[in-house]
């Protein structure tokens, strides 16, 4: 069984800038076939999924065009690092109510964990 974050992380990372508009960001996401993506400049600033473009902005009628993916995104996600145990992604996933968390490496956003990258490996030891 993997027992470390980075067994079972996606590496990489798919990121727009914070003043990128959420169309440039939707885009992205199509292109990448993704359904999230980091908000960084110099550091991580947020995460940006399909669904904040959808709740937070077009439903409420904003223009995707005008609006920022910083305006957006759920700041100051909660990360996990490469080396951190597998028990301890899925507890702060439980904690905080999330089905994503970016990996970071010494400050740097490496890849990417998802809840469905944790059902694989449970499914693979049942």
């Amino acid at each position: 069984m993997a027992v470390f974050v980075r067994d079972v992380m996606t590496p990489g990372v798919v990121a727009v800038r914070p003043d990128a508009s959420l169309v440039e960001a939707a885009q992205l996401m199509r292109a990448q076939d993704v359904g999230d993506v980091l908000v960084a400049d110099h550091a991580l600033v947020g995460i940006l999924t399909d669904r904040d473009i959808t709740l937070r902005a077009v439903a409420d009628g904003a223009d995707p065009l005008t609006v920022s993916a910083r305006a957006v995104c759920t700041p100051h996600p909660v990360v996990v690092g490469p080396d951190d145990a597998l028990v301890t992604a899925v507890q702060l996933m439980r904690d905080h109510e999330v089905r994503r968390l970016p990996v970071v490496d010494d400050g740097r956003p490496v890849g990417m964990v998802a809840l469905g990258d944790l059902a694989a490996v449970l499914d693979q030891d049942v």
